[in-house]
């Protein structure tokens, strides 16, 4: 399976970066290619690393602004004139869509990829990987949004929240039909 995974290329502590690290091994030892935004930097590089190391293999896609910081060893890299161009290229590359801590980049990726499944444009599973707790905020203003009747369809419909990258795997696989 192709996953995209929307993370931060910061570099960050270790209460982030294990939980990224054993889920980069899940996905390169079952085979499945990560497709992210191609940084060799921060969380993006650890993730990399990992499914590289386990044996998956790389698709990235990176913007022309930030191509000097692109992997030079991925299976595939796209360098895409923006960021809108990014995006579209990262969901269409993917089955399915990991969203990990991140910060304004990553909300923005995620918003989008949560509109385009609200309104039928995707199908593709969509995960929240909440490491330690990060996404409660959001994910309790995601509720209200439903409570309130901002979303047209069941949160649950748009997006699983998963505590860990077994159970973020596992959701995947089994609402995506690919392995």
């Amino acid at each position: 399976m192709k996953i995209c995974v929307f993370l931060s290329a910061a570099d960050l502590d270790e209460r982030y970066t294990g939980p990224a690290r054993e889920f980069a091994e899940l996905l390169g030892r079952g085979g499945h290619t990560l497709v992210w935004g191609g940084s060799e930097s921060g969380l993006m590089k650890v993730v990399a690393d990992g499914v590289q190391e386990a044996g998956g293999k790389l698709v990235g896609v990176s913007v022309d602004f930030l191509a000097a910081k692109a992997r030079t060893n991925a299976d595939e890299m796209v360098i895409a004139r923006d960021l809108a161009e990014r995006k579209a290229l990262l969901l269409e590359k993917a089955d399915a869509v990991v969203i990990m801590v991140g910060g304004t980049g990553t909300l923005d990726e995620a918003t989008e990829i949560l509109e385009l499944k609200k309104h039928g444009k995707t199908t593709k599973p969509v995960v929240l990987l909440n490491t330690a707790g990060f996404y409660d905020g959001l994910r309790q203003q995601f509720q209200r949004m439903e409570d309130e009747g901002f979303l047209p369809l069941p949160l649950t419909d748009l997006v699983f929240f998963a505590k860990d990258g077994v159970g973020a795997l596992a959701y995947l696989e089994e609402s995506s039909g690919l392995q």
